[in-house]
């Protein structure tokens, strides 16, 4: 028999039929079952305080010893609440709100941050959708975690450490295995990053530097290619990245032409190292296109033609004098009598400038706000060695993926943080420059082997 829509009915047990017998019709039914409720109320009481007691006494004999079991009593007492919650009434108690019924506990192992626990997850029947808030905060702890394990991955932490940081913290059994499983989740995110449409760029620069990585067997050095762009807003982007054994033509000619095909377009000008690859294939896929060979890179190279240590100083300083020139008429000028100037006491250096020193002059066609930042490629070089930084700590790579994931990851957080900053450059001071550059007299701007 079902009274006020509770619980369904259950065959009366002996002693209630008894006492029925016995008192006849003096006593009303549904005031025997009141005074059962209210003893199986009282009894659930004394079983929360029982558990209460059995926390209280955990905690007094083994301190934090214990926190893992008092932990587990907690979250399994919270979890039956949140069903009484959900159910609108409480254990045997009969309501007109009740939504549904318990239906027993099922068993899981849950990781937290002091181990495994081994709760009761309550279950429940009828028309009501349940499931433990409490886990699910926990699902999405452990989806955080795995994040941080991804970012400690990115931030260059070697997996093995890793996972000793999470198993003196968090007491946390993970393998190298799943930390390497984890970070792999990474790769469907930067693969899409990777290959996103491009659109109109004015400026370009590009370089590349060494990782170490494991071949056959071996240990080699592996090219990371880099490519940032200035649009047509002056906001500065990573537009790729690429991973290659060298710096051979065919590799930068691949790494170029996945550019272009994302839709990379409007390319006037190229910074860059002189690398003989990289230069055959600016020549080969932008034709016609202005290239600048990095001034600080050329101030580098000259070192090894001057023939004394005393003469350095005064070499860099006439090399800074060309760079610093107001317009590319003078700094011609500059170089002339530097060449003259070193015909004699330092032929080769000479010789040298006249043929190199002319390639970190393509600058000049820029407006001369563009002209600082755009001479030379250091804000490549920056990157690396933020690059580097995260790279130290893994010091070698199993393979080229593994290195691509790491560099990919750093340089798509870069480049979000550099488009939601500043503008780098502005681009509206254009025509003024071209105005400036007319009035010099029109003088040709190198565009050497890739004009």
């Amino acid at each position: 028999m079902c009274l006020g829509g509770g619980e369904r009915s259950e065959p009366e047990p002996r002693h209630m039929r008894n006492s029925l017998e016995m008192v006849g019709l003096s006593r009303s039914p549904i005031k025997i079952f009141e005074n059962s409720n209210q003893e199986k109320n009282k009894m659930a009481h004394r079983n929360d305080s029982s558990k209460l007691d059995a926390v209280m006494e955990l905690l007094i004999e083994n301190g934090f010893e214990s926190f893992a079991d008092v932990l587990r009593i907690l979250l399994n007492e919270a979890m039956k609440i949140e069903r009484n919650h959900a159910l609108c009434a409480g254990p045997y108690e009969r309501t007109d709100a009740r939504r549904g019924y318990a239906n027993g506990y099922k068993p899981r192992t849950v990781d937290t941050r002091i181990g495994k626990l081994m709760v009761d997850v309550p279950q429940v029947r009828g028309d009501v959708d349940f499931y433990p808030s409490a886990l699910e905060r926990g699902c999405r702890s452990e989806r955080a975690l795995k994040l941080a394990i991804a970012e400690m991955y990115v931030k260059g932490i070697s997996t093995r450490r890793v996972t000793d940081v999470l198993e003196k913290m968090c007491g946390l059994d993970i393998s190298s295995t799943q930390v390497s499983r984890v970070a792999r989740l990474l790769d469907e995110q930067l693969e899409k990053w990777r290959g996103r449409l491009l659109g109109e760029y004015r400026y370009l620069v590009l370089d590349a530097h060494y990782e170490k990585v494991r071949k056959n067997g071996s240990v080699v050095s592996c090219a990371v290619f880099t490519a940032i762009g200035i649009d047509t807003d002056g906001r500065r982007e990573i537009l790729g990245v690429s991973v290659s054994l060298s710096e051979a033509e065919i590799h930068w000619r691949q790494f170029l032409k996945s550019l272009k095909k994302r839709g990379l377009s409007g390319v006037k000008f190229v910074a860059s190292d002189d690398h003989d690859g990289l230069k055959a294939a600016l020549s080969a896929e932008f034709t016609g296109v202005i290239w600048q060979r990095c001034q600080c890179h050329l101030q580098r190279n000259a070192v090894k033609y001057v023939p004394k240590v005393s003469m350095r100083p005064g070499v860099a300083e006439d090399l800074r004098d060309i760079f610093n020139a107001k317009n590319l008429v003078c700094a011609e000028e500059r170089l002339q009598k530097c060449i003259e100037k070193y015909s004699k006491s330092a032929p080769r250096l000479a010789e040298w400038m006249e043929e190199n020193v002319p390639e970190g002059l393509a600058v000049f066609a820029l407006p001369q706000r563009h002209r600082k930042r755009m001479r030379t490629t250091n804000m490549l070089e920056r990157l690396h060695e933020e690059i580097k930084r995260r790279t130290r700590v893994a010091r070698l790579f199993p393979n080229e993926a593994s290195l691509l994931r790491l560099v990919s990851a750093i340089e798509m957080e870069i480049s979000e943080d550099w488009i939601a900053g500043k503008r780098y450059l502005d681009m509206n001071v254009e025509m003024e420059s071209e105005d400036e550059c007319a009035d010099s007299g029109k003088k040709k701007i190198y565009r050497n082997n890739v004009a």
